[in-house]
């Protein structure tokens, strides 16, 4: 006896389903496990069968034909085909749970593809899938595609890889370790990534801060509608850090700072808000470190920021930290851009802005190596 895998499409009505396993049975074709995906077209029903040795593929498509089925392939398979398919899809979920960069390779076995290749940027035509592509957004920037001659991509089979990819994206938004931060004054900080129940708390912080420091991060000069700090919170590529006293002893957790990274394509933006009590006492300086580390292993090409003329102190941050290699100008606003180590980013569109409009300092260079964050206690530079 020998293991095949058959897929054919089969109209979906009573009684169809039947008349084809019925020729198999003809031929003396045990079927072993069939999963039935539900297309447009009709009922895609993929069987794990064991046939007699004298079979042919030839002879298992006419099998199916007679039985009405059409637009059959036929393979051979493996034991491990044998594996049902929640429990295959589990045990890939495990293995990227483990190791989140082996999202390709998880994505290869899971759909059996001839391919996986990765893009830096998103798929012109988005995600979804056709008959022997598939395009799924990476949640760390650019996009998978994945090609596979026979048979044709299901929907069942792209809702099964988008699950995937979303718990790729949960695991990664969690690698970026929690730490406490040691202020120079000796008062301790936590930084940790955001989770969406933090919104209540990420809203009383907004409400304590200043009109002028709202206006240095948001260029409307006011804090953001609760949709768009529910969706900071969360980004779908990239990570949000918050600062935030308490949280021990019966005392509530209050956030007193927030930086954002969120990508799209090989770069990175990046925003910070710190409260006002809490500026200039290097708490931006801690965050931003953490951010363009977490850039950096995600293999970005370059941060940029978005920051107005006259937000001195972030533009000394970064400044001093990065040296940022080109900084264009938008009337107050201004583009800062940071190539990150072993990555070099596009070049300065045209209107770059020209020397001596920047901060004395600011000064197109290579970029520097960025050192990697250590988990524990660490401690804050004397500004930022």
């Amino acid at each position: 006896m020998t293991l095949w895998r058959i897929r054919a499409t089969v109209v979906d009505r009573p009684g169809f389903l039947s008349v084809l396993t019925a020729s198999l049975a003809l031929r003396g074709v045990n079927i072993l496990t069939v999963q039935v995906h539900t297309t447009e077209a009709g009922a895609v029903d993929d069987f794990l069968v064991d046939a007699p040795a004298e079979l042919t593929g030839a002879d298992l498509v006419a099998a199916v034909e007679r039985g009405r089925g059409r637009n059959c392939w036929v393979a051979r398979s493996e034991a491990q085909g044998l594996a049902d398919q929640p429990t295959r899809a589990l045990g890939l979920a495990s293995r990227l749970v483990r190791d989140p960069d082996a999202l390709g390779e998880t994505l290869r076995t899971l759909l059996s593809a001839d391919s996986v290749s990765w893009r830096p940027q998103p798929g012109q035509d988005g995600p979804g899938h056709g008959a022997e592509t598939m395009r799924l957004p990476d949640p760390d920037g650019g996009s998978f595609e994945v090609l596979r001659s026979a048979p044709g991509f299901t929907p069942a089979e792209y809702a099964r890889a988008q699950a995937l990819v979303d718990l790729a994206g949960a695991v990664a938004r969690q690698v970026v370790d929690r730490v406490t931060l040691v202020l120079p004054d000796g008062a301790e900080l936590a930084v940790r990534p955001a989770v969406p129940d933090d919104l209540p708390a990420l809203r009383a912080m907004h409400g304590r801060c200043s009109p002028r420091t709202l206006h240095r991060r948001y260029p409307e000069g006011a804090a953001p509608a609760t949709t768009r700090l529910r969706r900071l919170l969360a980004p779908a590529r990239g990570v949000t850090l918050l600062a935030v006293t308490g949280g021990s002893d019966g005392v509530p957790e209050q956030v007193v700072a927030v930086a954002n990274l969120v990508a799209e394509g090989v770069l990175a933006e990046v925003g910070l808000l710190v409260e006002d009590g809490w500026r200039c006492r290097g708490v931006g300086t801690a965050l931003l470190r953490r951010l363009v580390a977490h850039a950096t292993r995600a293999g970005y090409a370059a941060l940029l920021a978005h920051v107005p003329a006259d937000n001195v102190a972030m533009l000394r941050i970064l400044d001093r930290l990065y040296r940022p290699g080109a900084v264009d100008r938008d009337g107050k606003m201004l583009t800062l851009t940071v190539p990150l180590t072993g990555r070099r980013a596009e070049p300065a569109p045209a209107g770059t802005v020209p020397a001596g409009t920047v901060p004395a300092g600011t000064v197109p260079v290579e970029p520097v190596p960025v050192e990697p964050v250590p988990v524990g206690r660490t401690s804050a530079a004397a500004d930022g």
